[in-house]
């Protein structure tokens, strides 16, 4: 499967992964201040952005990201390199430490952490409900996303701050949503919580937007039960996709994740 990646940077290996629905470019807001102390590598995951569509072939959509983040990283000779992600990046970087994959695992809102398959079915018809009202805005985007009441309409479920959005962003991020519809069904259908024991010489650090509205930071609770060496981190005034929302605190918490050696047991920070 091919997956459209960039290299950027120099330092140890850092892959960043985007959420459902979202494209590389998600982490633009922060590369500069990553690349001067990391090589970043942005992947568009299976099924969204340039890379090559998600196929399952029937298989638990866990095991086929796990294995597709594998093959890349041997492809692209990284071998155990930091992985970061969001939302869903986040739960595949989790994966990867997991599975022996990463050097150390940076979550912002990661997926995996709600209770119950009703707290979950919010967050499943938030994102068909946002699926449905794009179908109907497209016709219209080109000048919604010039427009400060256009992103608020388009992004403020996923962003506390939508006006930070570049109109450019704003746009070519839209597109990007609508190309991954196919993807975004299928991963909101199979999604099931994550569970996998992460072992202890691995860094972890879970991050959450204050104003997350896709995935409540209560979630935040079930995370500290299974992952009790994490590092916790609240990001204040961020929503969902905080990179644009506070880009040099995210940076900040993902250099500082990434720069973990040892594991002195969970904490809580204000990032």
């Amino acid at each position: 499967m091919r997956l459209a990646f960039e290299r950027v940077g120099s330092g140890e290996p850092l892959v960043l992964l985007h959420g459902v629905g979202h494209r590389r470019q998600a982490w633009y807001p922060v590369l500069d201040q990553l690349a001067e102390q990391r090589e970043v590598i942005l992947l568009d995951l299976p099924g969204h952005g340039e890379s090559e569509p998600l196929v399952t072939e029937g298989r638990p959509l866990v095991d086929v990201l796990r294995e597709t983040i594998r093959a890349f990283l041997a492809d692209q000779q990284l071998d155990r390199p930091h992985v970061a992600g969001n939302s869903l990046g986040g739960r595949v970087a989790l994966e990867a430490a997991a599975a022996g994959d990463a050097r150390s695992a940076t979550g912002l809102s990661p997926a995996g952490f709600w209770r119950t398959e009703r707290s979950f079915a919010y967050t499943r018809t938030l994102f068909n409900t946002m699926s449905r009202l794009s179908r109907r805005l497209e016709p219209q985007v080109e000048r919604l996303a010039r427009t400060a009441s256009g992103k608020a309409l388009a992004y403020g479920w996923i962003t506390a701050h939508p006006s930070r959005i570049s109109s450019e962003q704003a746009l070519a991020d839209f597109h990007a949503f609508r190309r991954a519809q196919p993807a975004l069904h299928e991963i909101l259908a199979a999604a099931v919580p994550f569970t996998e024991p992460i072992p202890d010489d691995v860094p972890v650090t879970i991050a959450w937007g204050a104003r997350d509205l896709v995935l409540p930071r209560v979630q935040l609770r079930r995370a500290r039960v299974l992952l009790p060496n994490a590092e916790f981190v609240v990001l204040p005034g961020c929503g969902h996709v905080p990179m644009t929302d506070a880009p040099e605190q995210v940076a900040e918490v993902i250099l500082r994740g990434s720069a973990r050696r040892t594991i002195r047991g969970a904490t809580d920070v204000a990032a």
